[in-house]
């Protein structure tokens, strides 16, 4: 075994490398995988960005050359860190970031909760209150500035080498926030995982790429993170249209800047490069129920953002969330719709509902809603024909982490899979309890140096256990199993870690979302919008 015991303070130290990960020390897995090596941080990485806390990178810190930058470095940090706690520069989060310094009881509960911290091999450094511990030693000490504070909340020195795995810790956690729920006095770590970042990007100007310049950035240039304008956008739709009408026998065109639509449905436009089967399934479905007179007309806006509804800066920067949320308000209320339905997105859930709540002025505070409960209302009212015997094999569902822990929608999707599955299973736990898929925030779209080494090995491994475990009894490639993700980012991760695995070949498990299963479902359509043969 590879790892030692690191403790609070060591996260100073002057050493090459804080903590070291080995296959040796992973959570075991329940079958015989064959676990790719690892790859190494490349020299170029090394040689300009502070690589010292483990053996990945994911947060580009350039490197200090002076001991002038050293300072540099931890008085911006500081900086930021006492903007935090001011209720003009963070009125969004101060309550619950001030309840997880001031009363943490340090029980652990949360370590027992976290999926990085199991999968690791209870690595020491991935326990939740790790990061929390040293972020709060330095609140205590510099911020509320409490006297003789390294004897009564223990010594930490601020060094360079401090802040900068500090930022990097705060890139070993996927804010699932499974630690806040388990915390039985409601300490959030996750949060604290999240506002560390933020120090990095508003203050420091440290961000991901993927993140902010190939992520919100872009997106308020062209109006989506994929790089796709709006006319790109429709141009791919009408093609979409062409190919599942065509597939599925059902005719229908998706319908664009309606005025005074009912519904104004937002995807996550990575559906629409990746997953199309997924956009072409939710306009068969809406159009059914417009059909059948159970919603009275829905839109796509061709508007700047508001045919995309990821917001990367929910991740990692106020400033960079706040300004595309604004630009999807601001198209809803254009339209003059009745209410947004949010597309199978898991972070766009989070981001233009609980938090749109705390920044959106009232007047473009137009209704927000999931698309769950509506496609549940769809699938039991009785207008629409379905036989659950084109499901008839292994189903089970994934919950995304701001979907069921964050909002609470778990009931809604398991009624539709109940209704057509015939042999749905649950994993275990599941709900609020599931465990993340590894990829949130922001995981999924990272490939840098050997990101997802650690991604799919660390983070993604205690969901493909689950997964696997759901199918003790179907385990194999003779069998055919759907892995049920309803969440794109979930979809992405779930993919990567399918391929890295081989599942498909090995185990027959393919994924996908919520609403093929119910176009698969529906009697109107051809049989066979479920291809086991694709690749997903």
């Amino acid at each position: 075994m590879s790892k030692k015991i690191v403790r609070i303070e060591d996260i100073s130290s002057d050493t090459e490398k804080l903590s070291h990960v080995d296959d040796a020390d992973l959570m075991p897995l329940p079958a015989d995988l064959d676990e790719p090596e690892w790859g190494a941080v490349p020299d170029s990485t090394k040689e300009q960005f502070a690589c010292i806390l483990d053996d990945t990178a994911i947060l580009p810190i350039p490197l200090p050359k002076t001991q002038e930058e050293e300072r540099a470095l931890v008085e911006k940090f500081l900086s930021g860190m006492e903007k935090l706690f001011t209720a003009e520069n963070n009125w969004t989060f101060l309550a619950q970031l001030v309840t997880t310094m001031d009363h943490c009881a340090k029980c652990n509960t949360c370590s027992a909760s976290c999926h990085i911290y199991e999968a690791s091999g209870q690595n020491e450094i991935y326990r939740p209150t790790y990061r929390t511990e040293v972020f709060r030693r330095i609140y205590k000490k510099y911020v509320k500035k409490e006297m003789w504070s390294d004897w009564r909340n223990g010594k930490l020195d601020l060094t360079w080498q401090t802040v900068a795995r500090l930022g990097e810790l705060a890139y070993r956690c996927n804010i699932c926030r499974r630690c806040a729920q388990t915390c039985p006095i409601g300490a959030d770590n996750g949060l604290v995982a999240r506002e560390i970042r933020k120090i990095f990007s508003q203050e420091m100007g440290i961000t991901t790429p993927e993140l902010h310049e190939k992520g919100s950035m872009l997106q308020l240039k062209t109006g989506s993170s994929t790089n796709m304008s709006s006319l790109v956008v429709k141009d791919n739709m009408e093609f979409i249209d062409e190919d599942i009408s065509e597939m599925t026998g059902y005719q229908y065109e998706t319908p664009w800047d309606v005025k005074g639509a009912e519904i104004l449905l937002i995807h996550n436009a990575g559906e629409i490069l990746a997953w199309p089967d997924n956009v072409g399934a939710f306009a068969i479905i809406l159009e059914a129920a417009k059909k059948a007179g159970i919603i009275e007309s829905w839109t796509l806006s061709s508007d700047l953002a508001a045919y995309d509804s990821i917001n990367y800066g929910v991740f990692y920067d106020d400033v960079q969330y706040a300004r595309t949320a604004l630009l999807q308000a601001q198209a809803a209320k254009k339209l003059g719709v009745k209410k947004i339905i949010l597309g199978e997105c898991g972070h766009a859930h989070k981001a233009l509902t609980v938090i749109a709540d705390r920044v959106l002025p009232a007047e473009l505070l137009t209704p927000r809603e999931s698309c769950f409960p509506l496609l549940r209302d769809i699938v039991m009212s009785g207008k629409i024909d379905f036989d659950p015997g084109r499901n008839d094999f292994p189903v089970t569902i994934h919950d995304p982490c701001n979907v069921t822990r964050l909002m609470g929608i778990i009931k809604p999707q398991r009624e539709v899979v109940r209704r057509l599955c015939p042999q749905f299973r649950e994993m275990v736990p599941n709900g609020p309890h599931n465990y993340c898929c590894g990829g949130g925030s922001g995981f999924a779209i990272m490939t840098r140096n050997n990101i997802p080494d650690w991604r799919h090995k660390v983070a993604g491994r205690k969901k493909l256990s689950q997964i696997l475990h759901a199918f003790d009894d179907c385990r194999g490639p003779e069998t055919p199993k759907y892995v049920c993700a309803p969440c794109s980012n979930c979809k992405g991760q779930i993919r990567d870690i399918f391929d890295r695995y081989d599942m498909k070949q090995k185990e027959g498990l393919i994924y996908a979302g919520l609403v093929e299963l119910i176009v698969n479902a529906m009697t109107d359509v051809k049989e066979g919008f479920i291809k086991w043969e694709d690749d997903y």
